[in-house]
């Protein structure tokens, strides 16, 4: 191992150092489960922002975008993320202050348990069957973050994948157990500031390495339909990209409704919706919201630019070798750490980047996925513990929920863009409608909620496994039409089934009419 790769571990590790340092110190603060899972409440409006942000952003924002703007240019990659700014924009606008306000009413610190307390499910049918939803999507989505690890540091390092994505999973585990949600929420505010780095300097780099701007414009515009937003570069690998003979392929207004569709996920994602109702004061929310909207279009911009940079680095013969195109800003770290021993650090940061990029969602899924085992499953059949036990049953389910991760991540050749999309449009079309169903219209019920969270999860599977293979029209992505079937479950149930008790519309009215303080 050489110098400069010996530096390279030595910032990624000082990394990892501080990241379980912070999840000791917050350990005291956890008084209860409450504390665990939410924070009780207290996070300021940076760290609410930042840390909504790059929870959501995972390693996508650093492999699976730039992979997909190096492979097959603008398109894809450019109306994927206008909906994704515009989904995170309205979220912030619409949903933040309301989940925030009625959930501290309800007294609420779990996504599962707003569901029941809204809907007045005294049963707990909702509270477990959201819960279980969220296991079964959380899980591959943490080990899509597990898997961007393992992927990193057998690139780097030639540490085999298996060893490399255990490891860095249980640092991940310890930080998160130790201190919950607070250490999980102050982590990811420190790992968007590393990430934004990471961006910055691989851009900078890469241009040069690329041959310039111009450069890289040309090598892009010589490419049929790399920067059109109405088609696509028809490459399938990166050697047929660069070959340049793919052809492209047309966009039909379909397909583009399909890409923007992924900012519909946005309002269903608990571990967004968690930072909304942790925030300490309702008033800091639009700060919050500008700072994370103005935050994710750059973010994003950039990495879809970092993309087309990657194809004319390539294409020079600056980076050489690379098979998988997920990979392009490991391999310009790569490159950058051979300029210097000071840039060997550089390409540390870079490269703790992308893993802050994972380890922020992972963190968070982690969590979001333990509290539906200790907090909602347990409450929901009526399992009485100490708050003391609870506390050590929310550490064991992180542990037991990250080794579950940990054996699906186990196939280096899994594709983080694919599974990350697959776990959004789940969570989207499960959970999406029924937030803003609770949130605006007082007439849905328990029944009209169930129907939608069932009928939205079984749509993004029949979609995605079934449907989409018929090809043409059905080749969308399954997060639009499974969204659409869940609102139209809620709303037929909500109205041949009983209308809501009066408490539970009274509540409802209070909210609207802003006379509870969150």
């Amino acid at each position: 191992m050489g110098t400069n790769t010996i530096l390279i571990l030595i910032t990624i590790v000082v990394y990892l150092a501080g990241m379980v340092t912070i999840g000791a110190i917050f350990t005291r603060k956890n008084k209860n489960t409450a504390d665990f899972y939410l924070g009780g409440r207290k996070l300021g409006p940076f760290v609410t922002a930042m840390s909504a942000e790059a929870s959501d952003m995972s390693s996508w924002l650093l492999m699976g975008l730039p992979g997909v703007a190096l492979i097959a240019g603008l398109a894809e990659a450019s109306w994927t993320a206008i909906g994704l700014a515009i989904g995170t924009y309205i979220n912030w606008l619409i949903v933040a202050k309301r989940i925030r306000v009625y959930s501290s009413k309800l007294n609420a610190v779990t996504v599962p348990e707003f569901f029941s307390k809204r809907f007045g499910d005294n049963a707990g049918i909702l509270k477990t069957i959201a819960a279980i939803i969220i296991i079964i999507f959380f899980i591959p989505y943490t080990a899509s973050g597990f898997s961007a690890c393992g992927k990193l540091f057998e690139s780097i390092f030639g540490i085999p994948y298996l060893t490399a994505m255990i490891v860095s999973g249980i640092v991940i585990v310890i930080y998160t157990a130790l201190g919950g949600f607070l250490a999980a929420s102050t982590t990811d505010f420190i790992q968007s500031i590393v990430m934004t780095i990471a961006l910055v300097v691989v851009l900078g780099f890469g241009i040069n390495y690329a041959g310039g701007w111009e450069q890289v414009c040309r090598n892009a515009e010589s490419l049929p339909g790399y920067l059109n937003l109405t088609s696509t570069h028809a490459a399938s690998s990166i050697s047929e990209a660069i070959a340049g003979n793919s052809g492209s392929k047309p966009y039909s207004a379909l397909t583009i409704a399909s890409l923007l569709a992924w900012g519909l996920g946005y309002f269903g994602m608990p571990h967004i919706l968690l930072r909304f109702m942790a925030i300490e004061k309702v008033e800091k929310i639009k700060l919050a919201r500008r700072v994370a909207s103005v935050w994710v279009v750059i973010s994003m911009a950039v990495a879809i630019v970092i993309g087309i940079v990657g194809y004319g680095a390539v294409k020079s013969g600056a980076v050489s070798g690379i098979q998988d195109s997920e990979r392009i800003i490991i391999e310009l770290a790569k490159v950058i750490s051979g300029e210097g021993w000071i840039l060997a650090i550089v390409a540390g940061l870079i490269l703790a980047g992308i893993l802050a990029a994972t380890m922020s969602t992972a963190d968070s899924q982690l969590l979001a996925a333990s509290s539906s085992v200790s907090e909602d499953i347990m409450t929901a059949f009526k399992v009485k513990i100490s708050d003391k036990k609870k506390m050590l049953v929310a550490r064991c389910s992180v542990v037991v929920i990250a080794i579950i991760a940990m054996f699906i991540a186990k196939d280096p050749n899994s594709n983080v863009f694919r599974i990350v999309s697959f776990a959004w449009a789940g969570f989207g079309a499960t959970f999406g409608p029924v937030v803003l169903f609770a949130l605006f219209y007082k007439r849905t019920n328990k029944w009209g909620a169930l129907a939608g969270m069932v009928s939205g999860a079984v749509m993004v599977f029949l979609w995605k496994f079934v449907i989409s293979g018929l090809g043409g029209a059905f080749a969308i992505y399954e997060l639009l039409p499974a969204f659409i079937v869940s609102s139209i479950f809620i709303l037929v149930f909500s109205h041949i089934t009983a209308a809501p008790s009066k408490e539970v519309i009274d509540t409802f009215e209070e909210v609207k009419a802003g006379k509870i303080e969150g």
